[in-house]
């Protein structure tokens, strides 16, 4: 299993216990970092939606997701201006 995965009740579980779904995200981190600094992105690919987050804070980080096809046209954008 991967060190990366963040595990999360999904947001239709309650908070009483008991049966519930957990989901994770596989943090990845950007090719652009390098091993001297821990300041880059990471994101977690999901089907339909990508999510970002900061890796200096790790599993603190504040994140936010995208949908999958605006994350294909920035890095289509990002590429062509590299």
């Amino acid at each position: 299993m991967s060190e990366g995965l963040a595990w999360f009740k999904s947001s239709y579980s309650n908070t009483e216990g008991g049966d519930c779904l957990e989901v994770a995200l596989d943090w990845r981190k950007s090719t652009y970092s390098n091993d001297s600094y821990n300041a880059c992105v990471e994101v977690a690919p999901c089907p339909h939606s990508i999510h970002v987050r900061d890796s200096k804070l790790g599993p603190r980080s504040p994140r936010f997701a995208v949908p999958a096809t605006a994350w294909a046209a920035f890095i289509s954008y990002a590429t062509r201006g590299a």
